[in-house]
């Protein structure tokens, strides 16, 4: 599963490096797990909803209601921005599209659980790898991935 995080107010060039991981992240098959709220969060998840992926919204609200419209399996948590400890330990790698400090949390999160993250634009936090883009940033999380699972011999 991969977390796609970053600011519910995108600069233009988030929203669609968003976009574009989310759509990409979806034609390798890969399950989207994000805040399912507005921004880096709603771009990712239209691009992987309109890929035909399956899209986790983790709500910081007790109403599933209030997710993104392209977020398949919303989770109410009514925890607020204690939900981002949900998204870092449900994520197996994440992306961190820009973001301010909620998506510093996450990143902390992660890094502190051994998760790589691979930031684009984002906070630059010992142990994340940046990138330059969100080709870039999926083909890093491939390659973790091709690394991580033993190959048949």
């Amino acid at each position: 599963m991969l977390g796609i995080i970053g600011a519910a107010n995108a600069s233009e060039r988030e929203w669609c490096e968003a976009y574009d991981a989310g759509r990409l992240a979806a034609k390798r098959g890969w399950i989207l797990v994000c805040g399912g709220l507005s921004g880096v969060m709603e771009a990712a998840s239209k691009g992987a909803f309109e890929r035909g992926g399956t899209i986790v919204g983790i709500l910081p609200f007790g109403d599933s209601k209030q997710a993104n419209k392209y977020v398949t399996i919303p989770i109410a948590t009514n925890m607020g921005h204690a939900r981002n400890v949900i998204i870092a330990h449900t994520a197996e790698m994440l992306i961190a599209v820009g973001g301010s400090e909620g998506t510093l949390s996450e990143i902390a999160i992660s890094r502190k659980l051994g998760k790589p993250v691979f930031a684009i634009g984002s906070w630059d936090i010992a142990g994340t790898v940046e990138v330059s883009s969100a080709p870039e940033a999926i083909e890093m999380c491939q390659k973790y991935l091709d690394e991580k699972i033993p190959k048949e011999v």
